[in-house]
């Protein structure tokens, strides 16, 4: 099986021919070793990371940015975010903290990644609608 991509790790944007067959995989293209290594990860096990927002209880922040703590694989993207969207936060909490832990079994948390909860002055009455 051949595949074209170009590579993501640099700034080069090297545009890899890759080639899978009985004696393992060829790479060709790459300007620097990391290159084939994305090349091969990328054929063998796709990975990914998500930026995202989820819901919060509160007027002054509709919203809160978060991300999963490191890549998961490109297979759960949509399970992830079926899980993301699921939440809405109704606690200050601040960037780095887990708002899913462990979400989907995965080994990988889904954080905040601002502090605009802990920073604005957030009004005793907060919306009940969840």
């Amino acid at each position: 099986m051949k595949t074209d991509m170009t590579c993501i790790v640099c700034p080069n944007g090297c545009a890899l021919h890759v080639e899978q067959n009985g004696s393992g995989i060829t790479v060709d293209g790459n300007l620097c070793a990391r290159g084939k290594d994305f090349a091969v990860a990328e054929i063998t096990a796709p990975m990914r990371t998500i930026c995202s927002t989820v819901r919060t209880l509160f007027k002054e922040v509709p919203v809160l940015p978060v991300r999963v703590s490191s890549d998961i694989p490109k297979g759960k993207i949509f399970d992830v975010m079926r899980e993301i969207n699921k939440i809405t936060v109704a606690e200050k909490i601040s960037t780095g903290e887990a708002v899913i832990k462990n979400v989907c079994n995965l080994g990988v948390d889904v954080i905040a990644t601002s502090n605009m909860l802990c920073e604005v002055q957030l009004g005793a009455n907060y919306e009940q609608t969840v």
